[in-house]
């Protein structure tokens, strides 16, 4: 858990040692103009993920929290404009890499880079209270002096979230990583993703437009903002193309031009096709279908079956930043997502037939 380190390594820790040790910053934020007064530990708990607002209070008791570099208890009301901090005596958790022993899916190798197929569950780089067990830290086990990218993140060229399954490229020099980032910069790379979203969606293909940046009242979500609000987000561009519909779900197949945080997900949040079992943005409630409670039990297995958002990076391609060919990898649904299409399918046919 991520606020498990407010209660370690503070234990004995008072505000005089300010002076005498470096304080390290692991968050910080920003207070919006409209926000209204708000006690720190409730404003905290939007904004940290996997925080308690225990953890929260027993941070502020230890003087870990400042606003506006004064400290502050877990009283205090946080009003706009409020720079907020929290400080401890050691480094993130995230900076402090350690080799692990995980085995790679790897679809592809060479000298200077790889694919693999990185399954569901799996997060891509340490942080938010996910110290361990990461794709980063099988990689630096794996594979000696990766090269490190703009956040210092050994051989991430790009990432997808913890709960989507599929491809991605590694960098293995700075070569690859130079020209494989600019690639991806330039929006010459190729993606297309699979998803399962709720609802029937009336086109069959089309293009969502929408500048996305952090939610400003939940900062574990992203949104689209729009009209004067536009500058809050930074442009992408989502294409999508109905593979198959299933009643009050559809398989839909999505082309990424940009690569925002959550893209795809907020994109289909904002046209009204949140993505099925997606519990960030409120798909792991019945969205579309019926009252009758068969239909419930129905959909509740399917969320068993597929625990977590319905979405695989099933295709990458980019030229090799070395022989200059132009290479494309494909990798299969993955089975926890395959047999909630099957499902899906099962339920249409048995629809059709009565």
């Amino acid at each position: 858990m991520v606020l498990d380190q407010f209660q370690n390594n503070m234990i004995d820790y008072t505000p005089e040692q300010e002076n005498d040790d470096e304080l390290f910053e692991h968050f910080t934020f920003t207070a919006e103009k409209g926000q209204k007064p708000l006690r720190i530990d409730k404003y905290l708990m939007n904004f940290i993920e996997n925080a308690t607002r225990n953890k929260i209070q027993e941070a502020a008791k230890n003087g870990s929290i400042y606003v506006n570099d004064i400290q502050v208890k877990s009283n205090y009301k946080v009003k706009p404009y409020d720079v907020i901090r929290v400080l401890f005596e050691h480094p993130p958790y995230e900076n402090l890499l350690t080799p692990e022993n995980i085995p790679l899916n790897i679809v592809y190798e060479d000298d200077d880079l790889l694919v693999v197929n990185k399954e569901p569950g799996m997060v891509v780089h340490p942080g938010h209270g996910n110290y361990s067990g990461t794709l980063i830290n099988a990689l630096i086990y794996h594979f000696d002096n990766l090269p490190n990218n703009s956040s210092n993140r050994p051989g991430l060229v790009h990432r997808i979230d913890k709960d989507t399954s599929g491809l991605l490229v590694i960098a293995k020099n700075e070569e690859a990583m130079t020209h494989l980032a600019k690639q991806f910069f330039d929006k010459t790379s190729q993606r297309e993703y699979v998803a399962i979203v709720w609802g029937n969606m009336e086109e069959d293909e089309g293009t969502i437009e929408g500048h996305i940046g952090r939610h400003p009242k939940n900062r574990l979500q992203n949104t689209v903002f729009f009209g004067d609000d536009e500058d809050k987000g930074k442009p992408a561009v989502t294409h999508y193309k109905v593979i198959e519909r299933l009643g009050y779900v559809t398989l839909v197949s999505c082309k990424l031009e940009t690569g925002r945080t959550h893209q795809i997900r907020v994109h289909m949040k904002h046209i009204g096709h949140t993505l099925f079992n997606d519990e960030r943005y409120g798909g792991e409630r019945i969205l579309k279908g019926t009252t009758f409670s068969k239909y419930k039990q129905f959909v509740d297995n399917c969320f068993k079956i597929l625990p977590r958002q319905a979405l695989h990076a099933k295709t990458l391609g980019f030229t090799h930043p070395k022989t200059g060919e132009f290479m494309s990898f494909d990798s299969e649904i993955p089975q926890d997502m395959q047999l909630c299409i099957e499902k899906w399918q099962n339920y249409v046919k048995h629809q059709d037939g009565e």
